[in-house]
């Protein structure tokens, strides 16, 4: 087997981290690492030597690979210079959106920080979508798939004239996914399978994330 850390700062984060290797990387071994401070930090703008110094024990314990499953963090990867693929948790799926020829999506967060964060990250990544965003203060307190597919559902739906797709800004989203879709009509873009995929691809075939 393929050992591939995830590392997260929630633990809503996890499932569906293992779920996307799962499906698109099923000879990966899922390795969870979980530091509950690292939201905390992130939020408070603190420094990322904490995981910084996650990434290099993920490494020096013999990862052949790690995902970052907190979209807060995203910077950490890409700056990560380890010898083995780092990936951020939604890079891959912004890449989805600039290739699939979306004019414009909606962008939904838990969070105010992730939103923001995911917002910048997306508009800089796609260039010719126009990306709106807003928060669910509902969804951060839901983890029943079908509980949080209605609260993304009331938020999104008032915002989604003239939009493409929905992305979801935070792994914790991701269980809503299937249903989101459904009940908006929508395609709805997820961090966990495309950055799975993605780093499967990395690890398996030496394509560079």
């Amino acid at each position: 087997m393929t050992r591939i850390a995830l590392i997260s700062a929630t633990p809503a984060a996890i499932a569906p981290a293992v779920a996307g290797l799962a499906d698109a990387f099923p000879e990966a071994e899922p390795w969870n690492l979980l530091d509950d401070k690292l939201l905390a930090d992130a939020r408070a703008g603190g420094p990322s030597a904490r995981m910084s110094a996650l990434i290099g024990y993920a490494v020096d314990a013999g990862a052949h690979g790690v995902l970052l499953t907190c979209s807060l963090y995203g910077e950490a990867a890409r700056s990560a210079d380890r010898g083995i693929p780092v990936l951020a948790p939604d890079d891959a799926a912004f890449t989805k959106v600039a290739e699939s020829g979306y004019r414009r999506v909606l962008t939904v967060a838990s969070l105010e920080e992730a939103l923001a964060d995911s917002v910048a990250r997306l508009t800089g990544a796609a260039p010719g979508v126009a990306v709106d965003g807003v928060v669910s203060p509902a969804a951060f307190q839901v983890t029943d798939g079908r509980a949080l597919a209605r609260a993304l559902h009331d938020t999104c739906a008032p915002y989604t004239a003239g939009v493409e797709a929905v992305v979801l800004a935070q792994y914790s989203l991701a269980p809503a996914a299937a249903e989101l879709a459904g009940s908006l009509g929508l395609p709805v873009v997820s961090g966990p399978h495309t950055a799975a995929a993605a780093l499967r691809r990395a690890v398996l075939e030496g394509e560079r994330p």
